[in-house]
This record gives C-alpha cells, sequence and structure tokens, in this order.
C-alpha cells in the first residue's frame, strides 16, 4: 500500500490522526482483518521427539516478522535473512542459534568505529574510577569557591559523558547486533539487577557493570550473573553496601537481593533472614585504593581472606564473623566463602525459580501468563539450575508464546528501537544521541530508574495519553527522518533476497546529511507489506488517504498496532 494521490481535506486528515492517537492511549488491542491464533489457557505439550524451539517449523513472513518484533528490538530485513537462512530447519533453529549465542559477534563495522572510540572502550575501568575519584578530591581541595565550582562542574560533565556513552553503546548494539536476544535480555537482566547511573560516581561506573556482570550472563546461569552483580562496585555503591561493616550493619542490600533480585516480596523470608545476610554481606565492598597497594591493616589471623579483584573487596576486618543461620539453615563457611554459600542457597530456592520465570514471562509474554505457563518456565529453572537459555527455549516451545505475538504493548525501549530499526534498517546511525533523548521524554532513559525495582513491566505503566502524545511527536520525528542527526547514515551490505527484501537505507555513505534526513520509504518495505492485512480497517483507511511519504510514515509509526509486538 503506497500513500494515496487523492488528498483528503485537513479536517478529515485531522480527524484520522486524532482518532488513531486516541485508539493508542485507550490500550486498544491490536485489531486483525486476518483470524489470529486462539490464545491458550495451557502452555502447549511438545510433540513426542520434539525438544525446544524445534517445534515452529517453517514460517511465512508475517509469523517472521512477529516472532523477530518479539525476540528482538523490532524486525530487520537482515533479521528475516538470518531466520530464512536456517532453510527448512525454521524458526526453531534461528531460536537455538540465538540461544547459543556469544557475546562476541561482530558490529557493522560503522558501528563499532562509535563503540571503539569511547573513552570507555579504552581506558580500563579500574583507572577510569580511580582518576575520577582523584579529580574530584583535587576540585574539592582548591583553595575558592569559583575554581572549586568550575572544577567540579567540569567533572559532572565528563561523568555524564561517560553514563552517555555507556547508553551510547548499549544502544548501537540493540539496532545492529547479530544476537539481538542477547541484547534484548542484557536490558532486561540491566533493569532486574537496577542501579541508578546518577547516584554518586556511579556514572563512571555503569557501563562497565553492564560490560562485565550483566552482558555475559545475559543468556547463562542465573546464579553467575547474581554472583556478579554482587561483585560489582556499581551495585555495591548503589545499595550501599560498601557501608555495610561489623557494628554498622546496613541492611538496604540485602532486602533488595531477597525482595527484588531473588525470592521476591513473598518469598517466604523474614526480617531476621535480611539481618542475617546483611551480615552475610559485611565486609563486602569497593577499594579505591591504587591497584597493588598493600592491603589495609587487619589481624594477622584475618589476611588469608582478604580478596581483592580490581575494585571489589572483600575486607575481612570489617566482616561479622558470628555464626549465622538463612532461611532456616546454618551457614557454614567463612569470610567470602559465606557469602557465595548464600546466594547458593538464594539462587537455588523455588520461590527464586518462581519469581524469576514470572518477570520473564511478563517481558517476554504479556502481562497475564497463565499459572501452567508459570509452572513450565519455573520448572525449567530447577530443572537445569537456573540456566536462562533452557528457560527461554521451554517459553518460545509454549503455544502461549506463539499466541501472544503481536499482542504485547511495547514499553519506550521497545517503541524507540523498533521505529528505527523499521525506519532505518541496518543502515548504521552516525548518532544515537536523539533516541536517547527519546527515552528520557518517555520516561525511561537507560540507566535512570532511581528506585531499585526496576522499570515496570505491565502495559498500564506505559500507555496513558501522556506517553502516546510523546510517541506521537516521536513518530513524526523518525518518519521524516530526523532520527539522523547531523551526520549521515552508513548503509550496511544488503543480504540475499530472501523474501523479505531490505528497505531503502535512508541514505548512502557519501550522501549529504540532508538526503539522510528524507523521510523513509515505509510503505515500500516488506515489513510492512506483510504486516497491513493485519492492521484493523481504521487504519488501513487512514494510510490510504494520506498524500505525503513523511504522514503515511507518521500514521503507521503512530498507529495502535504499532505499539504491540
Amino acid at each position: 500500500m503506497t500513500p494515496s494521490s487523492a488528498p483528503p481535506t485537513a479536517i478529515a486528515r485531522r480527524s484520522l490522526l486524532v482518532s488513531l492517537l486516541g485508539l493508542a492511549a485507550s490500550g486498544a488491542s491490536c485489531t486483525s482483518t486476518a483470524p489470529r491464533p486462539a490464545r491458550s489457557a495451557h502452555a502447549a505439550p511438545l510433540p513426542a521427539g520434539a525438544t525446544g524451539p524445534d517445534t515452529w517449523g517453517v514460517a511465512d513472513e508475517r509469523t517472521t516478522a512477529r516472532l523477530l518484533d518479539r525476540v528482538t528490538w523490532g524486525c530487520t530485513a537482515r533479521g528475516a535473512h538470518a531466520l530464512g537462512a536456517q532453510g527448512a530447519r525454521g524458526i526453531g533453529a534461528y531460536l537455538a542459534q540465538q540461544l547459543r549465542a556469544g557475546t562476541t559477534a561482530a558490529l557493522p563495522a560503522a558501528a563499532q568505529a562509535q563503540i571503539d572510540a569511547m573513552v570507555i572502550s579504552r581506558t580500563p575501568i579500574e583507572a577510569l574510577a580511580l582518576d575520577m575519584e582523584a579529580r574530584q578530591r583535587k576540585a574539592k581541595a582548591l583553595p575558592t569557591e569559583d575554581e572549586r565550582k568550575a572544577a567540579l562542574n567540569a567533572w559532572q560533565q565528563d561523568m555524564r559523558a561517560l553514563q552517555r556513552e555507556a547508553a551510547s553503546r548499549h544502544m548501537l548494539r540493540a539496532l545492529y547486533s547479530p544476537t539481538p536476544l542477547r541484547e534484548k535480555m542484557t536490558w532486561f537482566w540491566m533493569n532486574h539487577f537496577n542501579v541508578f547511573a546518577g547516584k554518586g560516581n556511579l556514572r563512571a561506573l555503569v557501563g562497565d557493570y553492564e560490560e562485565r556482570a550483566v552482558r555475559p550472563h545475559a543468556l547463562g546461569r542465573f546464579r553467575d550473573l547474581l554472583g556478579a552483580t554482587v561483585r560489582h562496585p556499581a551495585m555495591l555503591h548503589y545499595l550501599d553496601n560498601a557501608q555495610n561493616a561489623a557494628g554498622r550493619i546496613n541492611e538496604n542490600y540485602a532486602r533488595e537481593l531477597m525482595e527484588l533480585h531473588t525470592l521476591g516480596v513473598d518469598g517466604g523470608y523474614s526480617q531476621q533472614d535480611v539481618q542475617e545476610l546483611a551480615r552475610v554481606l559485611t565486609g563486602v565492598g569497593i577499594s579505591l585504593r591504587p591497584l597493588g597497594d598493600e592491603p589495609p591493616r587487619m589481624k594477622p589471623a584475618l589476611r588469608r581472606y582478604y580478596v581483592r579483584e580490581g575494585l571489589f573487596e572483600f575486607n575481612p576486618q570489617r566482616h561479622d564473623w558470628d555464626p549465622k543461620t538463612l532461611l532456616g539453615q546454618p551457614l557454614k563457611a567463612e569470610g567470602l566463602a559465606e557469602v557465595d554459600e548464600a546466594l547458593d542457597r538464594l539462587a537455588r530456592a523455588p520461590a527464586t525459580a518462581r519469581f524469576i520465570t514470572r518477570k520473564i514471562a511478563l517481558f517476554m509474554v504479556g502481562d497475564k501468563p497463565t499459572p501452567a505457563l508459570l509452572q513450565t518456565l519455573a520448572r525449567a529453572f530447577e530443572r537445569t539450575d537456573g540456566d536462562i537459555a533452557a528457560v527461554l527455549q521451554a517459553l518460545f516451545a509454549t503455544a502461549e508464546f506463539r499466541a501472544s505475538l503481536g499482542q504485547r504493548f511495547r514499553d519506550p525501549v521497545h517503541y524507540v528501537l523498533a521505529s528505527l530499526r523499521l525506519a532505518h534498517g541496518d543502515a548504521v546511525l552516525p548518532s544515537v544521541e536523539p533516541a536517547l533523548g527519546w527515552l528520557q521524554r518517555l520516561a525511561e532513559p537507560l540507566y535512570g530508574r532511581v528506585m531499585p525495582d526496576g522499570y515496570p513491566l505491565d502495559a498500564a505503566a506505559w500507555s496513558g495519553s501522556g506517553q502516546m502524545a510523546s510517541r506521537f511527536d516521536i513518530a513524526r520525528a523518525i518518519g521524516a527522518g530526523g532520527a539522523v542527526g547531523a551526520g549521515t547514515a552508513v548503509a550496511a551490505p544488503a543480504p540475499p533476497d530472501m523474501g523479505m527484501a531490505p528497505s531503502r537505507a535512508p541514505a548512502a555513505a557519501s550522501a549529504p546529511a540532508a538526503a539522510a534526513r528524507t523521510p523513509p520509504p515505509l510503505a515500500q518495505s516488506a515489513y510492512v507489506q506483510a504486516m497491513l492485512p493485519s492492521r484493523s480497517a481504521a487504519t488501513r483507511q487512514a494510510l490510504e488517504q494520506v498524500t505525503s511519504p513523511r504522514e503515511w510514515n507518521l500514521l503507521f509509526l503512530a498507529s495502535p498496532e504499532f505499539m504491540y509486538g
């Protein structure tokens, strides 16, 4: 479908725009003129001999598009080609490949060049943190107020720049990585193990937290992921455990570790368990002494328990060595090994399996996963000792997951990324700053959640009228080609034509910036052609009446159906 040559009246066009915005704001479901599979009340049993997602078989273009909209940040031609390259093995083989994906898949050269140029890519976190700490101390020691103010402002600007680099790297990977499921789960776990970059010096740490604590374990074992977050200075600073010491107990991290990270608020623990876990975590903290310095002074008998790994420090002089009981059972280990024993117990608790898999279901299926699905996922978690990929594999094999495709409301991050991926495909944007600004406007900036609970996963949090009005403005900007900014989009090599042909890049590498802001031809893209028959009559009527590519793009990106994926 292309824009009609018969212009509607200005009043009629305005009425269509307002009506579509109203439908989206009301949380209207993706009404379809084509039949959809019924939503299953139970997870589908696997056929005899079938395992995991291999029961999908070969899918049509619309199913392919909807699947990629769910397991990635939005369908692209390259993603459809990667799936189509599996041939007769189809979706099951593609999902299995994504679940096994490592962390080193190559990005397009133009995207990798942006990442390589970042300070956070060229400077070890230890050196970065120590330098920032030294600069802050030096600034505070300057003799006059004007000097102190100027130096601290410069320090703050550099700290904010480090946070922007981390956010830009995250967005570049989300847009262009050939392993998009890992990148999507990285966002999920960063949200689950949330830290707020605006607290203290966390702006300098958050990029490393994502890079070394979260992303490597996004599809691995939950216990490994949990342990990596416990040992990272970003988490220890955010939840105040660096202040937790024998005789000066701080329960903040212990409470959130149980309530938000493992067992859940109804996980069967008591206030006594919180207090005991806080005692376990005493001495787990941060060292900003230069690397290679001698350990702090302590009793000779405690020296063998001291641990320093980068900025992480376990100081036995600050640890509570009295016996402890957690979840009704005594802890037998000592020192940092006691921490690991406590984490083992929390990670393997049935309540943790239920809590974690429910959050995965909310993220990957929708607001109301059935009890049968939740039971299936919790069993997979327990059976595999918290193997995240195995839990996702079990999820992808269910009829409930398939029936949910195209029906989960997109949060702001998913909406912005899906819009950019559709509009620009694999042409690498010279800057993702506009996208970061849109996420700020939509109240879901990366690393911006102040509270430790992470951003909400339910549709109600993101479907208010103010949110929809902002999305409408963002759709207008993207539809007009405004996401490219002042630079030039670099077109990626096109994959072979596999049916879902790539849409044209918004600008070739040598095109001027003005051309880069030309409205992308969404109406001609294979994704749009595959999805249009499932759009409502109102949406299709609105699209038929517009007279310009900009307006057509705006209406498609702001349509009620595009709010879902």
